[in-house]
């Protein structure tokens, strides 16, 4: 079981006064990615016993006793739906974590737990770039095809970040059928994973995910986008070309009907219009007439001198035309 040991530590009162622990622990790049740590929701005095708690707990070895382990830890969860387990990622407590999951090994509803943003500690782990602890979380039986509150699974976490290690740990521990079920799946913005690092720009990302299985013409559910209409929208000529190696079809079309090559009307950068232009065929190369060209070339049914209606009624009474 966990026991805290009280410690004596020294502290500077003119430090506490001037940095608080909720302070200390507001790291930038953890609240912009957590999106909502809960921490803010605390009262001080709870949120510095919480921090007294984290930091003197240490771990002892479990004695064995008769009958069921109690565990009152596991049943505790916070306002905003965190384990411990997810708090011991959060403030990237590592010997912690790997313990906790080392003692809840097999109970599978603990380890896939999910907090009020819909966040398991595995989309935790990817967020605060734990590997170690992602693929720990992996070997123990984590499900990588939970969705957050935006649709993400871990995996687009990962590639939204451009994090190597994370998208590394995540494709080599999933199973094959999961990793290919992930791989096709769209977050709630409709972006697939190989969307997501081409919006961002991740060149090794992207060759890496195609190499597994992506589907490089995969299309926004909303709009019909493939990777290659977005590496055109951000003007990537690097991003076209390594997508035209990987095989992207220069001929798919959006759901208005509009190629990669079409899209490139318009745009400064050139290079990527003569590397799609000698691929796209020529029925998709010209832009399409809009329709206020063709309302304009249209004459009008009615002249000025005609009605539209002629049953207007005024007061109850009909007018007379």
């Amino acid at each position: 079981m966990f026991h805290a040991l009280m410690q004596p530590q020294e502290e500077n009162p003119q430090e506490q006064e001037m940095e608080s622990p909720r302070d200390g622990l507001k790291k930038e790049r953890l609240l912009d990615d957590r999106h909502d740590s809960g921490l803010d929701s605390m009262k001080d005095e709870d949120y510095e016993l919480m921090v007294k708690e984290l930091k003197e707990i240490r771990i002892q070895p479990q004695e064995e006793q008769p009958g069921p382990p109690q565990e009152p830890w596991k049943q505790q969860v916070t306002e905003d739906g965190d384990t411990f387990l997810h708090l011991a990622i959060i403030h990237e407590e590592k010997t912690l974590t790997l313990e906790v999951i080392r003692q809840v090994a097999g109970d599978l509803a603990f380890l896939n737990a999910q907090n009020n943003l819909q966040q398991t500690p595995l989309h935790l782990a990817v967020i605060t770039k734990q590997p170690e602890i992602t693929e720990t979380l992996l070997k123990a039986g984590c499900d990588p095809e939970l969705r957050d509150f935006q649709g993400n699974t871990p995996l687009h976490l990962a590639c939204e970040q451009g994090c190597l290690a994370g998208v590394g740990v995540l494709t080599q521990y999933c199973q094959t059928q999961d990793l290919l079920s992930v791989l096709q799946s769209t977050n709630y913005n409709g972006h697939t994973c190989l969307h997501l690092a081409s919006i961002h720009g991740y060149l090794a990302i992207v060759e890496h995910l195609v190499s597994l299985g992506a589907d490089v013409n995969a299309q926004e559910p909303c709009n019909g986008r493939t990777a290659l209409h977005l590496a055109v929208d951000l003007q990537n000529p690097e991003l076209v070309s390594l997508l035209l190696r990987c095989g992207a079809d220069v001929n798919k079309v959006t759901y208005q009907g509009y190629s990669a090559y079409q899209l490139t009307w318009g745009r400064e950068n050139t290079t990527i219009q003569k590397q799609l232009g000698q691929l796209t065929m020529e029925n998709l190369q010209m832009l399409p007439e809009s329709e206020d060209e063709e309302s304009n070339d249209t004459e009008s049914e009615f002249t000025e001198d005609e009605l539209l209606y002629d049953d207007c009624v005024i007061g109850g009474q009909r007018l007379a035309l």
